[in-house]
């Protein structure tokens, strides 16, 4: 056996590689008014660890419980780590990274973790994969799903920004608008799987979406001169992404390749910061998000207790931005280092600018920090509505060349 299936509430062990979704014993106390249970973590076998821990460099799929089979069909990654020299000296920390995964082929960090979904598919012979998402998950699911054959059922609330749905629907994706939210939504996907068979891709409730993410810390690992960076600030809703991130490292350490766990930043708005109050006061209970950065817009986190526990596990923090902090860091990071990023990708940006001081007092001037941007601005042009203008047009005209100001 690769792997096998552990349940991060009640610790129980599931020695099986079919496919599990939540522990069903713990899932039994789920009724909405608090954060999921039975989310499943899934543990590598030690062969696999010591494999890759004797390689002199790791990739990521070293690290999967699914052996690889189509990398070249729809490669993921390496995405660029870009050390930003303008904002850099502006924000006075010189050893600033920023991983674009927004380069991925969908355009967000969600390929990560579609793409080991859709070998989960492949390994145990299943060709339908069904989805809820308010636009990146399902977009890299159904570039996924074109490129390797597979037939994806996307359900999403038609409040979705319409860059998005159309990528899905351009791939060929089978799209069902939702009259409702993103947890609408979810649930419906996960009704259609119990119906219509399949593999089921949510967020956090199929664990290999976690696995498929952890890709980005063997990434960085290799990047940074085989060191983990000091910490990592992570854009956060739902908590799959910051737990793949974190998840990523804990088995690098395992495998003996690094010594202690970089600090992971929880990233959120203050309009949607569920992980952060339960991080803070140890309840686990919903909130109303109202976000216009809305990747991370999230009501009921449905990897919310995985997340805390894993923020705490790292020793890292929880920061809270305005969307207009949001908002203006998009466009900092468009301006001063050429990153065009979705308001949600510009999260973790927006915090980081506020923990400025933090870093300097608690990891030093010169710690290695990296900044992730989970998504292109390309697919929420919208966000920018009033805030960057196109010029009006001149006359064709020397004269008119000569009236320009700049």
């Amino acid at each position: 056996m690769r792997f096998r299936y552990i349940c991060s509430d009640c610790k129980r062990t599931y020695e099986t590689e079919d496919v599990m979704y939540l522990c069903p014993e713990c899932a039994k106390q789920n009724d909405g008014s608090s954060f999921n249970k039975g989310n499943l973590i899934v543990e590598l076998d030690e062969s696999v660890l010591k494999s890759a821990a004797e390689k002199k460099h790791v990739k990521p799929s070293d690290f999967y419980p699914y052996p690889v089979t189509e990398e070249d069909a729809f490669p993921v990654g390496v995405t660029p780590l870009v050390k930003a020299k303008r904002l850099n000296s502006l924000n006075g920390l010189e050893n600033t990274f920023f991983k674009l995964d927004s380069q991925l082929i969908s355009g967000s960090f969600k390929d990560r973790a579609s793409y080991l979904v859709a070998e989960q598919a492949k390994a145990v012979g299943e060709k339908r994969i069904a989805l809820a998402s308010t636009g990146n998950a399902g977009a890299a699911m159904s570039a996924v799903g074109a490129a390797l054959g597979l037939d994806i059922v996307l359900f999403v609330p038609e409040s979705a920004p319409i860059n998005k749905l159309m990528q899905s629907v351009l791939y060929g994706a089978h799209v069902v608008p939702v009259k409702g939210s993103y947890d609408d939504a979810f649930k419906l996907s996960i009704e259609y799987t119990r119906l219509f068979g399949g593999i089921n891709r949510n967020t956090a409730y199929n664990p290999m979406t976690i696995e498929g993410k952890k890709s980005i810390s063997i990434e960085l690992f290799e990047q940074m001169g085989r060191k983990a960076p000091d910490a990592v600030y992570v854009p956060v809703g739902d908590g799959c992404i910051i737990a793949g991130v974190v998840k990523g490292f804990i088995d690098l350490k395992k495998a003996g390749l690094i010594e202690h766990l970089p600090r992971i930043i929880c990233c959120q708005s203050e309009k949607s910061d569920a992980i952060s109050k339960a991080f803070e006061t140890g309840k686990f209970l919903p909130v109303e998000a109202t976000t216009r950065a809305d990747s991370i817009s999230v009501d009921l986190p449905a990897n919310g207790r995985m997340a805390v526990r894993y923020i705490k596990e790292s020793d890292g923090w929880c920061v809270r931005a305005k969307d207009e902090e949001i908002l203006d860091a998009q466009l900092e990071l468009a301006r001063t280092a050429g990153i065009l990023a979705e308001p949600a990708a510009a999260a973790s940006y927006a915090c980081y600018k506020k923990d400025l001081e933090k870093i300097k007092k608690t990891l030093g001037e010169n710690a290695r920090i990296v900044v992730l941007i989970t998504g292109t601005g390309f697919k929420d042009m919208k966000a920018f509505d009033g805030r960057a203008t196109l010029p009006e047009a001149i006359e064709n005209s020397l004269e008119a060349v000569r009236k320009l100001s700049f």
